[in-house]
């Protein structure tokens, strides 16, 4: 991929129509975080018809994997091996132009949105058992719920597994989850909570190196709580806030995968293996950012007036326009190549994926 086709052209008309119409109006109320992503977001969805593609997508897939699983005749299906969302790989450039166009204006919303399909609705894909996707994912997909992904803790940041202190313990046949999270996209109002936490097996091992679990929860169980979206510096239009767990009983089909033996690995692989996505969705924003600044400066050049002349005809300005071209092309074809190697069925590795960042 080189360059937009024209249908790609068309796509990033009508989603400009519906920023204009349905989020700049709205931009002081969902930045002050008077009002929250989501109606915005499934109106979108809506909108477009995502809501509709995306379910029909995953009940194709899953009704796949249900005929596949009962045809081997599996009295306990495994987790699918395949990642993904049906056939959406063929909409990467519709998926592409709505987050980069979004980005440039709301970046929370991008946030809101990203979090809850591209790590929580992800996670359960390429995890969980085939009855664990059937019970989350239909409603997921189409941002009928929300999720939220929760690793980040207090005194755990970039040691995010290291410093980890939530953990589950063993009670019979169920696990008993105690901690807190914090810094979580969506925790205040998601429905759907992908937590990971460090099994206390009591055995005197290192609390560093101990196995890492990841379950999923739903909102209002008993001992969960949800705190409020915290004052941030900017972003409300992506609500942030704290998860704490008290005594909170997981049966071990809560438990992604429903095995502490994965055969992807623990935890951790789940969470490296988001990282990556998340590193390659940073290029999708950060190119949205720069086409609306782009946009702007442009239109600053031509119609702010000095010695009676737009400032464009300045060869300083000229530089600093062209410089940002540069640089715009520069990111563009990046998240060109990452498409075509998508299309393929090549994912960066986190090396790449970082370097896109």
């Amino acid at each position: 991929m080189i360059e937009w086709s024209d249908t790609d052209e068309l796509i990033r008309s009508s989603v400009r129509e519906f920023i204009d119409r349905e989020v700049r109006p709205n931009l002081d109320a969902l930045e002050s975080g008077e009002l929250p992503p989501y109606p915005i977001l499934r109106k979108l969805f809506a909108d477009f018809g995502i809501d509709v593609l995306a379910g029909e997508a995953i009940k194709g897939r899953l009704e796949k994997e249900r005929a596949k699983q009962t045809a081997a005749g599996e009295s306990k299906p495994a987790a699918a091996p395949e990642a993904g969302i049906g056939d959406l790989g063929a909409q990467a450039s519709m998926g592409l132009i709505l987050v980069s166009e979004l980005a440039g204006v709301s970046l929370g919303l991008v946030a809101a949105v990203g979090v809850s399909l591209g790590l929580g609705a992800a996670t359960i894909i390429s995890r969980g058992t085939l009855a664990q996707q059937e019970r989350w994912l239909p409603q997921l997909v189409t941002l009928e719920k929300i999720a939220a992904w929760a690793i980040t803790e207090p005194d755990a940041g970039s040691d995010a597994f290291g410093g980890m202190k939530t953990y589950v313990r063993r009670d019979g046949d169920d696990y008993i989850l105690n901690g807190q999270k914090t810094f979580i996209t969506n925790g205040p109002y998601a429905d759907t909570l992908i937590v990971y936490a460090k099994l206390d097996e009591q055995d005197g091992a290192d609390p560093r190196t101990r196995k890492v679990l990841t379950f999923v929860l739903d909102a209002g169980m008993p001992g969960l709580t949800q705190g409020k979206p915290f004052k941030k510096m900017g972003m409300h239009s992506s609500p942030t806030g704290e998860l704490f767990f008290d005594d909170v009983r997981l049966g071990r089909d809560r438990l992604l995968g429903e095995t502490e033996e994965h055969t992807g690995g623990d935890g951790r692989d789940s969470a490296r293996a988001n990282f990556v996505a998340e590193r390659v969705g940073v290029a999708a924003l950060a190119l949205g950012i720069i086409n609306e600044c782009h946009r702007l400066c442009v239109d600053y050049a031509k119609n702010r007036t000095l010695w009676g002349q737009n400032i464009g005809q300045f060869q300083l300005i000229q530089l600093k326009l062209a410089k940002m071209e540069v640089a715009r092309i520069n990111v563009q074809n990046m998240v060109f190549q990452t498409l075509e190697k998508a299309k393929r069925g090549k994912i960066p590795t986190l090396a790449e994926a970082s370097a896109i960042k």
